[in-house]
């Protein structure tokens, strides 16, 4: 069932937080020319952007604690040819939004900060990215691969997986 965005109700409550959105954020992050790039309101109640992933946990603090983005339904890990992306969305229920941002992570340093203590769901997704690609999440309560052998020395969903005969 799609939500009804031609209501009134909807659109006044869906621009009381999209309308002026990124100057907000920009007031609450002192660094967000530098932390924050590609920032766009992509449609209606959609809001997107690439944040370096030293502000990751500064970034999600803010979300939730000043924009009432209280659901994280998916943390997905892609792996380029040069770097890791991690794909965040985040939801503000109140709000009728939707974050999605995307951190950078290189491959010669798989680690970012958790966001497990702010949204306890992104636990699961982050024990995933960690089991399957082999990113690290400082800070995460229970830092241990989720679907595979806590021995297991690879990483399966990396494009360079190659499993050796031991």
């Amino acid at each position: 069932m799609q939500a009804n965005t031609g209501h009134p109700i909807f659109r006044r409550e869906l621009s009381r937080l999209v309308s002026g959105f990124e100057k907000r954020l920009e007031r609450e992050l002192p660094d967000f020319v530098a932390e924050v790039s590609d920032f766009k309101i992509r449609e209606e109640g959609f809001i997107s952007m690439r944040v370096q992933k030293g502000a990751v946990l500064k970034l999600a603090r803010i979300l939730r604690d000043k924009f009432a983005f209280d659901h994280l339904s998916l943390i997905s890990a892609v792996d380029w040819v040069d770097r890791f992306e991690l794909v965040y969305h985040i939801t503000s229920y109140p709000n009728y939004c939707t974050a999605e941002v995307k951190v950078t992570v290189p491959k010669d340093d798989p680690k970012v900060y958790s966001v497990a203590r702010i949204w306890a769901g992104a636990s699961w997704h982050e024990r995933e990215a960690y089991d399957m690609m082999g990113i690290a999440f400082e800070g995460h309560p229970d830092h241990r691969r989720i679907l595979l052998p806590q021995d297991y020395k690879y990483f399966p969903l990396r494009k360079d997986f190659r499993m050796e005969d031991d």
